[in-house]
């Protein structure tokens, strides 16, 4: 499928200039990771022993120190395509839209003739440009994160109160009869976050981004996204170019569910990653919902259809990671609200399964 008339001519108007993709963070120094280690395995042995703090939180100290100054050469290079009327006299003005149902077997309603990338995005020459989450899910997996999960609500509340982020569906793995669900974690580089929580983290990917160099990772992420936008052309298949991993996790706080490079993209292990819904859709999101669509469009998702678990300190340490970039990545260090789940005549039908 080609790119939009509406995509194309912001790109046309971009490509006259310095563009760039998706942003993200850089690698942590061979001796942090072996001090980490060591800080882990004394934290486990600190909870086998039944010796976990005065306060009852635990908390872990990271590296913020980033790259010397340089020149970002992805900054400011966002596309402006502007957020539209979805349905006008029951035709669809934009293409289709994401976080749709990725329960198996579903399929949209909307016909299209783009097609998801089903491989790594790694095999096509995408790299991760940023690393944000969503408090909730956008997406819906019927029987793992759905109306049904569960979570602690303090924050989702105060957050709701306030007027700040919508949350979506939960998974189906909070208990609060288990420690490591309730047990206060004392955050040191995340923001408004919770243990026990549940959260959906994109991974934005692009073939334009500053891959491979200091500048790969970008807030906003479509910074990333089209950093050398001057490489497009109008025939260039947007979805080939551009995607999103999508993961979902609940928040414990139990070192035996730390992963280290949060970061870099979809855990791939075991039951991570190994059930992932590929499709088209667009940019989320709360600016959008069922009446005002993105007008980025089409782009590949794949989306893990289960839910995990994983530490705080795995979220705290990307949160660090994150703010160690040569770009200012503190507007993505908190949850983001999650857009409605989309309804069927604005998902696509080719929910690759």
């Amino acid at each position: 499928m080609r790119i939009s008339a509406l995509c194309l001519s912001a790109i046309a108007a971009m490509s006259l200039v310095d563009s760039g993709l998706f942003a993200s963070a850089d690698v942590v120094e061979k001796n942090n990771i072996r001090g980490l280690k060591k800080s882990k395995k004394g934290l486990k042995k600190a909870k086998k022993d039944g010796k976990k703090g005065e306060t009852g939180s635990d908390s872990m100290m990271f590296s913020t120190v980033g790259p010397p100054d340089g020149d970002n050469i992805c900054e400011g290079k966002k596309v402006e395509i502007p957020n539209v009327q979805c349905v006008i006299d029951q035709i669809n003005q934009t293409g289709e839209q994401a976080g749709a149902n990725v329960t198996v077997g579903y399929v949209g309603g909307l016909e299209t003739t783009a097609e998801p990338i089903t491989v790594p995005y790694y095999q096509k020459g995408l790299c991760p440009v940023n690393v944000h989450w969503h408090l909730g899910t956008e997406h819906l997996s019927v029987g793992e994160y759905d109306e049904n999960g569960s979570g602690p609500t303090e924050i989702a509340h105060r957050r709701k109160l306030a007027g700040k982020a919508r949350q979506g569906f939960q998974c189906n793995l909070y208990d609060e009869d288990v420690d490591m669900f309730t047990d206060h974690y004392d955050w040191q580089y995340c923001t408004d976050m919770e243990v026990g929580q549940t959260y959906e983290v994109h991974w934005p990917h692009s073939t334009i981004g500053a891959c491979g160099t200091l500048n790969q990772y970008q807030s906003p992420f479509y910074d990333g996204v089209f950093c050398h936008s001057e490489l497009l052309t109008a025939d260039t298949v947007i979805n080939e170019n551009v995607g999103v991993q999508a993961q979902i996790f609940t928040i414990v706080n139990d070192e035996d569910y730390y992963y280290p490079d949060l970061m870099r993209g979809m855990i791939v292990d075991g039951d991570f990653g190994a059930d992932v819904a590929k499709y088209t859709g667009s940019t989320t999101g709360t600016s959008r919902n069922n009446e005002i669509c993105s007008g980025y469009t089409p782009i590949t998702w794949q989306v893990d259809r289960k839910c995990h678990l994983v530490s705080a300190s795995t979220f705290d340490k990307m949160c660090a990671d994150m703010l160690s970039q040569r770009d200012d990545m503190s507007i993505d260090v908190y949850p983001h609200g999650s857009r409605e789940l989309v309804a069927d005549h604005l998902a696509a039908n080719n929910l690759n399964l």
